[in-house]
């Protein structure tokens, strides 16, 4: 964990210098969510317990089972009775196949299943260039690495506004209300349909944008790059997504502690990969998200910023290393 620290605090130096140091920047505040609770020691689980390090014939696949919907997965994707434990379904259907094949039936039910050490490092993507107009930062993403983004954003000076829609708010205020606080505290709240016109607008407006979806989710709602870079071409599109923004990537799902494992973010144990934090992926992402924002907004760049969890964390693996 020593080295992890020293590696965001590196990085924290390059978003305190970023922000013309308007940024506090707290290593130790930055990698925790929970202000008012302890959490399990991370190891072959997560600490919120909702990931688990499980062996392949060929080797290791992190499995988060998080959500309702990944669960009632589990039988088509190991052929399972639905009546069957899921973990028991999951190791027992992993042990006899090679981690590719599991990953891939993982990915094509949408499940948020990764192979340790699969991502490569951050690359940022090319930026246009031009001479964007002021405007504000308009916040679409939910959970912890676009908010986090976001917020330290806010902290910089600008003016950011958290846009949700009514029918699907973003969770972290009813689980973890010290992290919304955190994250949301010093945003502008509004509450919008995100397939109308309105949001459109005020896109259309913006310096900054932050989505955490994928892009054929966002496209479904008319917010895909043809269209909002038509509207405004000063745009800079913070595109966070778990495994990347284009490509087969693009398709898959992914948490703070998949992708942490997906980048190689793990210590190894006789053999063995054992997590070293909760969900890393994420506040990493949102550092890394806000010190590139920051570097082209001075620069006066545009453009759509890829920002994966899982290269993310490949690049703090390589930094540790």
């Amino acid at each position: 964990m020593t080295a992890l620290l020293d590696a965001v605090a590196a990085a924290g130096d390059r978003l305190v210098a970023a922000s013309g140091k308007r940024i506090a920047f707290d290593p130790h505040r930055a990698l925790s969510r929970h202000d008012d609770l302890t959490l399990a020691e991370p190891g072959e689980w997560s600490p919120n317990r909702h990931c688990r390090l499980v062996p392949c014939r060929d080797g290791w696949i992190a499995v988060t089972l998080a959500r309702d919907e990944d669960r009632e997965l589990v039988p088509a994707w190991t052929g399972a009775r639905f009546e069957d434990e899921p973990w028991d379904a999951i190791t027992g259907f992993a042990a006899e196949r090679a981690a590719g094949v599991v990953v891939t039936g993982a990915t094509d039910l949408h499940m948020p299943v990764a192979r340790v050490g699969e991502a490569e490092p951050l690359a940022m993507s090319d930026l246009g260039s031009g001479k964007p107009s002021d405007g504000i930062i308009v916040d679409l993403s939910a959970l912890w690495a676009g908010p986090y983004c976001g917020a330290l954003l806010a902290e910089a000076g600008y003016a950011v506004v958290k846009v949700e829609a009514a029918e699907r708010p973003d969770p972290t205020r009813l689980h973890t209300p010290h992290l919304d606080k955190r994250l949301n505290g010093g945003k502008r709240h509004l509450v919008m349909a995100l397939d109308g016109p309105d949001l459109l607008a005020m896109i259309g407006e913006a310096r900054v944008l932050i989505t955490s979806a994928r892009p054929h989710a966002l496209a479904r709602l008319g917010l895909d790059e043809a269209r909002l870079f038509a509207i405004n071409p000063d745009l800079l599109w913070i595109a966070i997504t778990a495994h990347g923004w284009s490509g087969d990537a693009a398709m898959r799902v992914g948490f703070g502690d998949d992708c942490a494992a997906a980048g190689g973010l793990v210590r190894w144990e006789d053999g063995r990969p054992r997590f070293i934090g909760d969900a890393l992926a994420d506040p990493l992402t949102g550092l890394t998200a806000a010190t590139l924002a920051l570097e082209a907004l001075a620069a006066d760049e545009c453009g759509l910023l890829d920002v994966s969890l899982a290269r993310t964390a490949a690049t703090f693996a390589k930094a540790m290393a």
